[in-house]
């Protein structure tokens, strides 16, 4: 099974991310969506599993959990937006957050820690990255994707008085 991994879109659902999930059997987005637009637009690719970030908190949390525990694949997942929120791992075998905008891929105790970056145009970081999960068969493995360098937001300057 592969499985899109996306987080801190901040309302933007990048093209080059559309494009690198093209085929996912699902996709986890670990928090700050920024609107259900973002959700809506995931959703035409394949089932989305999200949870709410602290900057979705203003928009009531979409109605997003924060924390998310899902089987795909018979491999047990969590997902949360910020890693101390993910609590006690026994029987998870993939822990998936963001809020860092910083990928992290590495096992630790035998939990594969999966951060895929950030996917938006708001942060400080200088590209857009995801991740692709594989699972099944007895493998889980992740994948970074770099989608390319972070699409400033084009900001509209009010007209100057003559």
């Amino acid at each position: 099974m592969k499985i899109g991994v996306v987080s801190d879109t901040h309302g933007y659902v990048d093209p080059r991310l559309v494009e690198a999930f093209a085929g996912v059997d699902a996709i986890l987005h670990g928090g700050d969506v920024g609107g259900n637009a973002v959700l809506e637009a995931l959703a035409t690719i394949a089932p989305v599993y999200a949870v709410c970030g602290n900057n979705d908190e203003p928009l009531r949390c979409l109605g997003l959990p924060r924390v998310l525990d899902v089987t795909l694949a018979d491999v047990a997942i969590r997902i949360v937006h910020q890693l101390p929120h993910a609590g006690d791992l026994a029987g998870v075998r993939v822990l998936v957050y963001g809020h860092s905008h910083r990928q992290v891929n590495e096992e630790r105790d035998g939990v594969l820690h999966l951060n895929p970056g950030a996917a938006g145009r708001a942060g400080f970081h200088a590209l857009q990255t995801a991740a692709l999960l594989t699972v099944g068969d007895g493998v889980v493995r992740a994948d970074p994707v770099v989608l390319g360098p972070r699409i400033k937001p084009v900001r509209q300057r009010p007209p100057i008085a003559k």
